[in-house]
């Protein structure tokens, strides 16, 4: 087209999780070639807009436009229906949006423009299991939209399952990060309170909400880190006092850093020793590949796709969520042997090299996004 693509993409929340620093990256590799609306369930959980770039054409609403919270009704559809019908592709992400891909269902998928939904995962109240209302939405629903892309392996088996969807309805990419260089890797951006040469720095980036199970982390930490380490959480959400409250009770409250959002993660993540994740439920998670990249070792819990994302050198220290002890052992045992670490870091830096290039991603999206455009309504 000969006029800027407009975009609407519909969120739960804009914070730095991996979908949002994914979609962060997309607007910002797009360029002047398309203008963003962004809708969210929480208007004011905005922090990931700090990471685009100022020249993107990007607005956030709020309450100007319709809700994406609350109860499916015919008169909030029929809003966000017309609403939708501005723009030339509709982007939904997760549970959380699936009120636009119900409202593309419910009015009229011949005129509004196509609509591509996204899935990265669930949410802590989905961790042991779907919740079956649900399911059934979702079976009911997303024959609305143009394609669902999903970033693993494990979404791909549940979409084309549980959820009924055509394979070739589901698209998966998976996720990619700009490969930090060997330069950028020698000068690590400082983190406060981490002076270099000072004791391990351990720690991860990741929203700061439930699913993610950061409260858990602090507790690895507790009892399996030295007692000259520091534990650093990039990152913002909700969860924050849960985790300072775990770490006051257990005494490690002075070694616990949270520095909030960072544009650049990947700058600060050069300066740590050990990667860890902990979430009750992940698929094919960013922040594991940007350590990876980072040439780090990684301790984490055996969800979705992770063991497979991993060098097989690394794939031992994937242990069962459940299994806290087990997860501080490990990291007993990458605290104390600085070879190890060394050869597990650079088997995954070889791994996300070979794998995980951000520009093959952006292309895929970008090839994705545009031929769906070209359909114009209905498809």
């Amino acid at each position: 087209m000969d006029r800027p693509a407009r975009m609407l993409h519909c969120h739960s929340t804009f914070l730095l999780g991996g979908k949002e620093a994914r979609a962060v990256r997309l607007m910002n590799a797009f360029g002047d070639a398309a203008e963003h609306v962004v809708l969210t369930a929480v208007p004011g959980a905005l922090a990931a807009r700090d990471a685009l770039d100022p020249a993107i054409k990007v607005d956030f609403p709020g309450d100007a436009a319709p809700s994406l919270e609350g109860l499916p009704g015919i008169g909030r559809y029929r809003r966000l229906a017309r609403y939708m019908a501005r723009f030339d592709l509709v982007l939904s992400y997760n549970w959380g949006a699936m009120d636009a891909v119900g409202a593309r269902r419910l009015f009229g998928t011949r005129r509004l423009p196509p609509l591509v939904h996204h899935e990265d995962g669930f949410n802590q109240d989905e961790v042991e299991r779907q919740k079956p209302a649900r399911i059934w939405f979702r079976r009911l629903t997303l024959g609305a939209a143009h394609r669902i892309v999903v970033p693993s392996r494990r979404l791909e088996r549940i979409a084309c399952g549980d959820w009924w969807q055509p394979i070739d309805r589901v698209v998966r990419i998976a996720n990619g990060i700009g490969l930090p260089s060997h330069s950028q890797l020698a000068a690590p951006l400082p983190i406060e309170g981490c002076p270099p040469g000072r004791g391990l720095v351990i720690g991860t980036v990741a929203g700061l909400r439930p699913v993610k199970n950061l409260a858990r982390m602090v507790r690895m930490f507790a009892a399996g880190a030295p007692g000259d380490a520091r534990l650093v959480i990039l990152g913002d959400g909700p969860d924050k006092p849960t985790i300072l409250d775990e770490a006051e009770r257990l005494s490690v409250a002075d070694r616990v850093i949270l520095p909030g959002f960072v544009r650049d993660p990947v700058r600060y993540l050069a300066g740590f020793d050990i990667f860890l994740l902990s979430s009750d439920s992940e698929q094919f998670p960013i922040s594991l590949i940007e350590a990876m990249a980072c040439g780090l070792p990684a301790i984490t819990t055996d969800v979705g796709d992770i063991a497979d994302m991993l060098a097989a050198e690394n794939r031992p220290y994937v242990i069962p969520a459940g299994d806290e002890a087990g997860l501080a052992a490990a990291l007993r045992v990458l605290a104390g042997n600085a070879g190890l670490r060394r050869t597990i870091g650079a088997a995954n830096r070889r791994t996300a090299l070979e794998r995980y290039d951000e520009q093959a991603m952006i292309e895929r999206y970008r090839s994705l996004y545009w031929d769906t455009m070209r359909l114009g309504p209905g498809a």
